[in-house]
């Protein structure tokens, strides 16, 4: 039993070989020490432990030699799992090797496809931005001629359902025939097509592109012309006949040859537009409409009455310098017969003023001046005379356009009410033919101004001089008064006595209110200094 709980005791085989048996060795010494310790003598116990320890020396060199193949098994399959475990950890690494790298294909390839994916969407903008550029590119004769391909284009670049494949094909058919069209337009090209005529019918023919113009000749060679596109009209071209036989002449000979020389328009068509635009003044005048008929009534009776006045204001006799001058040294001379032989020979308004003060030298100053003055104030209203009126033409011309400008309105709205407004040119027309009163009332109005304005500087000029003879006069006859003459005075005097005798304060301001009006064409300066006379002649 002992011996047993001692085997219990030892180290199980898979501690340490070599200190196995030593264990097993010590622990049955200690065992037995005890045991021996008991029994009460420690020599029996050391035999018997020498006994033991040679019996399990045997018992160990047996062990070893029963394990010594055993351990060589063992040591075998221990490398060969080992060698296993070796080559799948190999195995397992070449398989993290290869995993990481299909990984990071994957990723690669994801990031290709997304790559080549927007490089798809791109190449599929760039496709259907051409297929649109062609198509506004193409002259109109050419749409029904390349109709099939865009339209095919067009909905296979919106079906969602269709491959890239199929989508490719149609988008390249666009460009094929874009090439197609680039290598069939140098020198030009002939096809057939369609066009309206000068009946608004819809008839085929032949049309020859050539660069940007095409010129289009039905079946029938009745029509021959530019084939242009009319803005806001149908999709079709429309015909712009050539006028010129030789012209139709030259066109039939090239189709029918389907080459030679063709009349070309280097302007595209717009120079046969703006010839179609030309009209004659009456046409023009016309579409204005009856504002135009007083509009040039003024301008009529404006420009006559400036003539008239340019006449009159040129001819009206003016005396020299050397004239007036002989007159003030007569007044100087108290030569009255001297004086009164000067003033015949003067004509016109200076000399009829003068006159009229020669006549009155032996009277008091103040009664020449008024006298002078009275004239000059005549003559004012007769220089200014029908002036007004060119005044009235500038500033009602233009009133009387824009008059007909509102109407012209008016009525292309209301017109635009009715037929709709899905014409452009309707509007335009409309509105351009309503501006036309506008342009001759202001063709009217500024002559009008500059005649009015030449001419009233040229009365001015008149009034002016006869202001400054008649200061100088007077000036003159202040300095060297003459003897007044008693029975003119006297008879003066009594009339003025006599009617200041009723009120003199009434008198005085009748005097006043009557030169007031007569004096409102004169400057304030001038207003006052009459009134400051009259005022005086009254009190006297």
């Amino acid at each position: 039993m002992k011996t047993a709980m001692l085997h219990d005791s030892c180290p199980t085989p898979k501690a340490s070989r070599r200190w196995f048996g030593v264990a097993c060795v010590l622990t049955m010494i200690v065992s037995n020490a005890r045991v021996s310790n008991a029994q009460g003598s420690f020599d029996d116990a050391a035999t018997k432990l020498v006994e033991q320890l040679e019996l399990r020396t045997k018992e160990l060199a047996t062990l070893r030699e029963s394990i010594a193949p055993e351990k060589i098994r063992l040591g075998s399959e221990l490398s060969a799992l080992e060698e296993k475990v070796r080559l799948a950890r190999e195995a397992f690494n070449e398989a993290a090797r290869k995993n990481d790298t299909e990984s990071q294909r994957i990723v690669n390839l994801t990031t290709e496809l997304k790559r080549k994916e927007g490089d798809a969407a791109v190449l599929r903008g760039l496709f259907d931005e051409f297929r649109r550029d062609f198509a506004g590119r193409l002259h109109i004769t050419e749409k029904q001629r390349f109709a099939d391909v865009l339209n095919k284009a067009k909905v296979a670049a919106g079906n969602t359902t269709l491959s890239n494949d199929k989508i490719y094909e149609a988008e390249l058919g666009v460009v094929s025939a874009s090439i197609d069209r680039l290598d069939e337009g140098i020198g030009g090209t002939i096809f057939k097509g369609v066009a309206i005529d000068s009946s608004g019918a819809l008839t085929e023919g032949a049309v020859a592109l050539i660069g940007p113009i095409a010129v289009f000749r039905t079946a029938s060679g009745n029509e021959v012309g530019i084939a242009e596109e009319r803005l806001n009209a149908t999709p079709e071209p429309t015909i712009a006949q050539f006028k010129d036989p030789v012209q139709v002449k030259v066109t039939n000979e090239f189709f029918a040859n389907r080459g030679g020389i063709v009349p070309l328009d280097p302007t595209l068509g717009d120079a046969s537009k703006i010839a179609a635009t030309e009209e004659t003044f009456l046409e023009h005048v016309q579409k204005g409409g009856a504002v135009m008929i007083p509009i040039f009534a003024l301008a009529g009776i404006a420009l006559l009455i400036a003539i008239w006045k340019w006449i009159s204001l040129t001819l009206v006799p003016r005396p020299s310098r050397r004239q007036v001058r002989a007159l003030l040294e007569a007044v100087a001379n108290h030569d009255e017969p001297g004086a009164i032989d000067q003033v015949r020979g003067m004509k016109g308004p200076v000399g009829r003023m003068l006159a009229a003060g020669v006549d009155n030298l032996r009277q008091p100053r103040e009664l020449i001046e008024e006298v002078m003055y009275e004239i000059v104030l005549k003559t004012r209203l007769k220089l200014q005379s029908m002036l007004p009126f060119i005044a009235l033409s500038a500033a009602s011309a233009p009133l009387l356009g824009l008059l007909g400008t509102v109407t012209g309105i008016i009525n292309t709205f209301k017109l635009l009410q009715i037929f709709g407004g899905g014409k452009v040119q309707d509007l335009s027309s409309g509105i351009s033919e309503a501006l036309i009163t506008t342009k001759f009332g202001l063709i009217v109005a500024i002559p009008s101004l500059l005649l009015h304005a030449y001419l009233s500087r040229k009365a001015k000029n008149i009034s002016g001089e006869m202001e400054t003879t008649a200061i100088e006069f007077i000036n003159q006859v202040g300095k060297s008064p003459f003897e007044p003459d008693r029975k003119k005075r006297s008879s003066v005097d009594d009339e003025l006595h006599v009617a200041a005798a009723p009120d003199p304060v009434l008198v005085r301001e009748q005097v006043q209110e009557i030169l007031g009006e007569m004096l409102g064409p004169l400057s304030g300066a001038k207003r006052d200094e009459v009134s400051r006379i009259s005022r005086k002649s009254v009190g006297s």
